[in-house]
């Protein structure tokens, strides 16, 4: 245990030290904040704050004019008063609510150059509905001008997810990408550490001390800590973010953090990197340089970052047969039931066989790395060819006697 500890240690410091590794943990942080700095930007800056006008020919809002509060609604008596307003600046535009408004005739929206702001105009039709339903108990005017609201919910877990919840959405869109760029990260520290030292020569002095599988797990442990300091510095300043956006702006305010989603990132998160871990070694004992690897695992990286491909098919059908099949999926089961977690209710035993196919993979990933690893070692300058490959998977002889003319 001491040795893959030291080897961690030296893993994780080397990574650490990197200036992609602080490039990329400290440029997340400030692209997310970046974000979240134009969201409130745009929910409290309206760009126009004078009145929108109207002029009402039907007589329906006099009795509301109460409702329109902010932003402000003038009323005109007629038209060309209105238009007055509007030539000398003093409105943003005005409505026209014609005399056969309740007949079918529609409203007419008058303006110079830009249309008038989108709240001053929600505010004008809040206007009007309020006085079509004058006459109905608050209770039912408030439903109707709310509209319908759905809160879809589990019989299988009890989650609930609310269908005007736009939160609910980005939150899972950003911990798929988080886990993306700190996973893939650390898959090609992880290729580049084995493809060196195996170019450098110094793994036949560790191999002198160091069993396959106690140098891979110590160097899977340190990349392990590099990805959980990424996650953790990311997820602190998202929080941080959200909390500072919620009292700038009533946009994030209420927000909670989605505790069940987070269970599922970290519980995800370990087969995931394992997997991950595994390929990336075994594909470092393969290949003969780090060049060809990076080419190699770029090929292979496709196949757990499929779901951005086909984030607008899993978006609009999110229980459909190609979004249950990608949750099954060990390389894209995460992923996709990141993306699904916002738009619907993942069904319990979906999550269940993914994971538990996700956790099979990874141990058989991690078990032909270290058998990989043990075989190509010590084939400085060389690819293994498949029959190779094989005879170290089933353990034949051949394999070490491979090795040995490898070596020699």
């Amino acid at each position: 245990m001491i040795k893959q500890w030291q080897v961690a240690k030296h893993e994780y410091v080397k990574a650490v030290r990197r200036r992609s590794f602080i490039l990329t943990t400290l440029g997340f942080p400030l692209l997310f904040a970046a974000i979240i700095g134009f969201s409130v930007l745009l929910a409290t800056n309206s760009g126009d704050d004078r009145p929108l006008g109207y002029v009402d020919e039907t007589g329906l809002l006099v009795a509301s004019q109460s409702a329109a509060d902010s932003p402000p609604l003038q009323p005109f008596d007629n038209e060309t008063a209105a238009r007055a307003a509007l030539d000398a600046g003093n409105v943003q535009g005005y409505y026209v609510l014609p005399a056969g408004y309740l007949t079918g005739q529609q409203p007419r929206l008058v303006y110079l150059t830009e249309p008038p702001a989108d709240d001053a105009k929600q505010a004008f039709s809040r206007l009007v509905r309020a006085a079509l339903l004058a006459d109905v108990s608050p209770e039912v005017s408030n439903r109707l001008q709310n509209g319908l609201s759905v809160t879809m919910q589990s019989a299988d877990d009890g989650r609930e997810l609310g269908s005007d919840d736009f939160l609910s959405f980005l939150v899972p869109l950003f911990a798929g990408m988080f886990y993306v760029f700190a996973v893939l990260t650390s898959a090609g520290y992880m290729l580049q550490a084995v493809t060196t030292e195996k170019e450098n020569r110094t793994v036949e002095v560790m191999a002198t001390s160091l069993s396959p599988l106690q140098l891979i797990t110590g160097k899977a442990a340190g990349l392990f800590g590099v990805a959980m300091t990424q996650l953790t510095i990311w997820g602190t300043a998202a929080v941080v973010a959200l909390a500072i956006a919620g009292v700038a702006t009533d946009l994030f305010r209420g927000f909670q953090i989605p505790w069940s989603l987070m269970a599922v990132v970290v519980i995800y998160f370990v087969p995931s990197f394992a997997l991950v871990a595994g390929i990336m070694i075994a594909l470092g004992g393969v290949v003969a340089d780090s060049q060809q690897g990076q080419q190699i695992a770029g090929i292979v990286n496709l196949f757990f970052v499929m779901p951005f491909f086909l984030f607008a098919a899993i978006l609009a059908r999110p229980d459909s047969p190609l979004a249950v099949a990608m949750t099954l999926f060990p390389t894209t089961a995460f992923l996709t039931v990141a993306m699904r977690w916002g738009v619907t209710i993942v069904p319990a035993w979906q999550m269940a066989v993914g994971l538990v196919g996700l956790v099979i993979c990874a141990v058989i990933a991690v078990w032909v790395a270290a058998r990989v690893f043990r075989i190509g070692m010590l084939s400085y300058g060389q690819r293994l060819d498949w029959r190779t490959v094989r005879a170290a998977l089933s353990g034949r002889n051949n394999a070490g006697s491979k090795t040995s003319e490898v070596a020699s």
